[in-house]
């Protein structure tokens, strides 16, 4: 979906499945590439994104924000009003169109820049 639409992307995920693999090993690098290119976004895949959204929000300049389903009004106002740079999708609690929804809104909402949010995020 993202490539169709003109995105570039860079996948940091596994290339296979192993029962042994630890979110923090694939989310982080995710994240520092985010961190790296002013401008970039990411999107991060995990069970419930809780714990993929606290690992990413280690790294300096993320702000990432977990979406588990439901109304996607939140995903408009964390990019409007914080900034966020990564959404962090808990896929065990939504469809692969809800995600899709989730993650092109997301990509389109832009940042309000009200002095405000800019203040705010600041601070952290």
């Amino acid at each position: 979906m993202l490539v169709d639409g003109g995105y570039d992307v860079i996948d940091h995920g596994a290339d296979h499945f192993d029962t042994n693999d630890d979110y923090p090993d694939f989310i982080i690098p995710a994240a520092q590439a985010v961190a790296m290119d002013m401008g970039s976004m990411g999107i991060i895949l995990g069970g419930s994104g809780q714990g993929e959204a606290m690992a990413a929000n280690r790294i300096p300049r993320v702000r990432a924000a977990v979406y588990h389903g439901g109304d996607v009004a939140i995903i408009r106002a964390t990019r409007e009003h914080n900034d966020a740079n990564v959404l962090s999708i808990g896929a065990r609690f939504v469809s692969q169109q809800e995600a899709q929804q989730a993650v092109q809104l997301f990509l389109t909402t832009p940042f309000s820049g009200d002095e405000r949010h800019v203040r705010r995020i600041a601070k952290f």
